[in-house]
């Protein structure tokens, strides 16, 4: 199968799988793991933060984020189609005991004075602003880049206000790699910053936490009482620094190929790309076939290519490590294929 469902999907590499074999291993919770302990101090240097927490997923690292950050009665302030709201589970409400105000964004973008003027004043009617958090690159939005001028703004409005901004940079280095810039430049305009070591990375489990050292060790505890503090995580963390070491630049190409299946996939009749590709996500529009999204994913599974539903209309396929180019090719003649087949 030729698995363009989302870039989660990406298996290890050898050299990953050799790492974990050979991993130098201890007990993490006593902090005596030296792989976990090389691979957050890389962390911490690649994004410019002063220290940073391995955890097991992004979602767990945004829930710890919300956990240190606030506390049960806060409002969190988010994009309405973000990450956070719209696939953790309810968790920021389960877990933290805090409410969302969404706003509606541009393309993944908050407007700074729509965020502005979402802040909570000193009124006995309203909770307090707890966080603001950014989604880079943003899901939803079709892996669209948020503009750092964008984040510069928010950032300085939730300074001048003593509220923290969090990143939900799950696909972080998908926004670098498209924009040429370091990781860094992305998470100064941040307090924290999560970020993924699988999906596009290759990693086979785990993302990062990064911010300062007394936000890192209050996270730490939370990370416990969340069932997170693992062993010998070494062999996790191996592939982990691989990733993150080795497996940046490659995005690039994760990036040329999407441009290119979203430019012949636009040439087949009845099929409209509706996003702006910016990184490596392609959604596209069936309606104008005599067919549902979910029509059409079952017709492309049977002919060996898996993709995503993304709404009543709208399929998704993502480019990543474990897809080449003549596997696209293959895609597109299936895509186009179904399309003949129920125009």
């Amino acid at each position: 199968m030729i698995d363009l469902r989302s870039d989660t999907v990406t298996k290890p590499t050898e050299a990953m799988r050799k790492a974990a074999y050979e991993a130098d291993v201890g007990d993490d919770v006593y902090g005596e793991d030296p792989s976990i302990n090389q691979l957050e101090e890389t962390a911490a240097e690649v994004l410019g933060k002063e220290a940073a927490l391995f955890v097991t997923s992004g979602t767990q690292g945004n829930q710890i984020a919300i956990l240190t950050h606030c506390r049960p009665g806060n409002e969190i302030i988010l994009e309405a189609e973000s990450h956070i709201f719209y696939y953790e589970s309810g968790a920021s409400s389960a877990f933290a005991g805090v409410q969302t105000r969404t706003l509606n964004g541009t393309r993944g973008a908050m407007n700074p004075s729509d965020v502005e003027y979402a802040i909570r004043g000193e009124d006995q009617h309203f909770p307090e602003t707890g966080l603001i958090c950014l989604e880079n690159t943003h899901n939803r939005a079709g892996g669209a880049v948020i503009p750092t001028d964008n984040m510069k703004e928010i950032h300085k409005i939730a300074k001048a206000n003593n509220v923290p901004v969090h990143i939900d940079g799950a696909r972080l280095f998908n926004a670098a790699a498209a924009l040429n810039l370091p990781a860094s430049e992305f998470a100064k305009h941040c307090d924290t910053v999560q970020v993924c070591l699988s999906k596009g990375l290759g990693a086979p489990v785990g993302s990062i936490l990064a911010g300062n050292r007394d936000f890192i060790t209050a996270a730490r505890k939370w990370r416990k009482r969340l069932g997170g503090g693992l062993r010998q995580a070494g062999i996790l963390a191996a592939p982990g620094l691989i990733a993150l070491t080795q497996m940046r630049e490659r995005l690039a190409e994760d990036h040329e190929n999407a441009q290119y299946l979203a430019q012949q996939l636009g040439q087949i009749k009845g099929i409209e790309i509706v996003n702006q590709v910016d990184t490596n996500i392609i959604v596209a529009d069936v309606k104008k076939l005599k067919t549902n999204s979910s029509e059409f994913v079952e017709k492309l599974k049977a002919e060996g290519v898996l993709s995503g539903t993304f709404g009543p209309s709208y399929v998704r396929f993502v480019t990543h490590y474990d897809v080449n180019r003549n596997q696209l090719e293959q895609a597109i003649t299936a895509i186009q294929k179904i399309a003949d087949q129920v125009i």
